[in-house]
């Protein structure tokens, strides 16, 4: 397997996709700070930290930061499907190795069309990404699988998977028919750019953000549960007037909180 980004040297010179690549970093952390300073994200985690902090008591935070790292962020423990799981672990773990192997590959070896293994690790994590992103795109969609709504149907919401599917297809397409011709060379790479960069400048638009939260509200919920401040909560209980005005539908309002196993015995793909 040979370098694909060896191929640009002919027309663009090396520090043309390295200004590029910093360029994205920087939209990324520009669109992760204006997400924060939009939502409040830090605002109301340092304020639920200084609480727990203050009113729980003491815990061990080097094993919770531990067991955070490993469950919750390694392992996304938090997906209790073991089917959404696994294609989230292929995407992540996929989508890191494609943009290592990028970086180095660009950096690394701008003019050398032999760069083992970075090129077969490029392949590798793209290969992943399209296999955990279109399992979850056509399978394991919740709006897909229960509500029988088309997988084609877009919202803004999807903007980072499609971007991310988008750019790590056309990534891979550009780089399987280099020899077809420079038409089809760099018409495949500039749509491969196109979706790149709205992968990574699209970052307050979309939820790419919510990589960089997820870990320190996971870390939040497990050192508020180990101190004690979780209890604060309220109950889910029908007898507070709150709960059951949460429900639109006067069935509910009136239903035990737990409906049993029954409800588990069909998989909701009938709609």
């Amino acid at each position: 397997m040979q370098n694909p980004f060896a191929a640009l040297n002919a027309v663009l010179p090396p520090g043309a996709m390295q200004t590029y690549i910093v360029l994205m970093v920087l939209a990324v952390i520009a669109g992760v700070l204006f997400d924060i300073a939009h939502k409040g994200s830090a605002k109301y985690f340092f304020a639920n930290w200084r609480k727990s902090r203050d009113t729980g008591k003491p815990v061990g935070l080097g094993t919770i930061a531990v067991q955070t790292a490993v469950v919750d962020v390694l392992a996304s423990g938090e997906f209790c499907n073991p089917r959404r799981r696994v294609a989230h672990l292929l995407t992540m773990y996929g989508f890191i190795l494609h943009v290592v192997s990028t970086v180095v590959l660009v950096f690394g070896y701008p003019t050398s069309a032999a760069a083992p293994p970075w090129t077969l690790l490029w392949w590798v994590g793209g290969l992943m990404v399209l296999a955990g992103g279109y399992w979850f795109w056509f399978f394991l969609r919740v709006d897909v699988a229960a509500e029988g709504q088309s997988p084609f149907r877009l919202e803004r919401a999807d903007l980072f998977v499609v971007s991310l599917l988008a750019s790590v297809t056309l990534g891979l397409l550009w780089a399987l028919f280099q020899g077809l011709g420079r038409g089809v060379f760099w018409t495949l790479f500039g749509l491969y750019i196109i979706a790149t960069t709205v992968l990574f400048g699209g970052v307050y638009w979309s939820k790419f953000a919510h990589m960089f939260f997820k870990p320190a509200a996971a870390f939040e919920k497990r050192v508020s549960k180990a101190n004690g401040t979780n209890n604060n909560l309220p109950l889910l209980t029908r007898d507070d007037p709150a709960q059951r005005e949460r429900h639109s539908m006067e069935l509910l309002k009136d239903a035990p909180m737990d409906m049993g196993l029954g409800i588990k015995r069909e998989a909701p793909r009938h709609y």
